[in-house]
């Protein structure tokens, strides 16, 4: 699918965006929608160990649709479709993604979808993955960051803060057994209504692997910090590997100071990364940015290096 026949299928929905918005009668549905992207585009210097180059990275760039309609007092009928579209690079066929794609429903007995999603273990990380979606972000030295297709999700309510989510991935043939991923949360990951975040998930026969993770991160005054725990091997037993994430973040007016190391402890040795990054605060949904980072490979034998500066607007 390319990009021209992605915006054919959304300007109808970008078009009664503003109809739907404004929608008063009582007597029919309530329907919400959003449309929304994110641009972020970066002029990145690579060091892969064995060459270099300079060139234009888009990070995750994206378009969506997501909504829903409510069709009694405690009943909604939800959705989403989001494409990935590559901004400097590729073109065709090639520029379009599929991410997050689905349909549900929401109520008083938490949220139940059917589509591609991210699995409960992915989504368990909140906002502590300082830099996802560049060069650093923690799915380099980790399994487990899993979008996956024939996917049922449960998110139950909160119940005093805690609540506990579910993914059974179906399998597709007769050989491989259904993956599920199980996670319980303790706060808001957005440390609004709490000042704080906990959380354990595990997959199992999920894209190969069988992993553990733990989650926590708070804010003392203005700073973040967050720290993940990770334990994988593959199904087979074999490659096995735990290790973790420290990251830091400190916000100062409009600029936003941010650090994260990670290390993955494998039986052929150990592979770490730190990073460094910068944030500068344009506007509501932009932001100018820098970081480096840097990656020491005992698994293949490698050190790699990365520089970027780019844009990120988000509408």
């Amino acid at each position: 699918m390319t990009f021209k026949h992605v915006a054919l299928i959304m300007l109808p929905f970008a078009l009664t965006s503003t109809a739907l918005a404004a929608q008063e009668s009582n007597d029919e549905p309530k329907i919400s929608f959003d449309f929304y992207g994110k641009a972020n585009v970066s002029l990145q210097s690579n060091d892969d160990g064995a060459s270099t180059e300079t060139e234009l990275e888009s990070n995750a760039s994206r378009i969506g649709v997501k909504g829903g309609t409510k069709i009694s007092d405690d009943l909604e009928v939800i959705y989403q479709l989001e494409w990935q579209v590559d901004l400097a690079d590729l073109g065709g066929d090639d520029n379009l993604k599929s991410r997050n794609q689905f349909v549900g429903l929401r109520g008083s007995f938490g949220e139940l979808t059917v589509g591609r999603r991210d699995t409960v273990l992915k989504t368990l990380q909140g906002d502590l993955d300082q830099f996802s979606d560049y060069e650093a972000d923690i799915k380099a030295l980790f399994e487990g960051e899993n979008r996956t297709s024939n996917t049922i999700s449960y998110y139950s309510p909160s119940f005093h803060h805690i609540r506990v989510a579910g993914s059974v991935v179906l399998s597709e043939g007769d050989t491989q057994d259904d993956g599920y991923s199980l996670a319980v949360t303790y706060g808001d990951d957005d440390l609004d209504d709490t000042g704080y975040y906990f959380g354990a998930a595990m997959d199992r026969d999920v894209d190969g692997y069988d992993i553990e993770r733990l989650i926590g991160y708070t804010k003392v005054n203005s700073t973040m910090f967050g720290l993940i725990w990770q334990q994988q091997e593959r199904v087979d037993g074999t490659a096995e590997a735990d290790g973790f994430v420290a990251s830091v973040e400190q916000p100062w007016g409009r600029f936003s100071f941010k650090a994260q190391y990670q290390m993955m402890d494998f039986i052929d040795g150990d592979d770490d990364s730190l990073s460094f990054g910068v944030d500068y605060k344009l506007a509501k949904g932009t932001k100018v940015y820098t970081w480096y980072t840097g990656r020491d490979l005992d698994t293949i034998e490698a050190e790699q290096r990365y520089i970027a500066v780019g844009i990120e607007h988000k509408f």
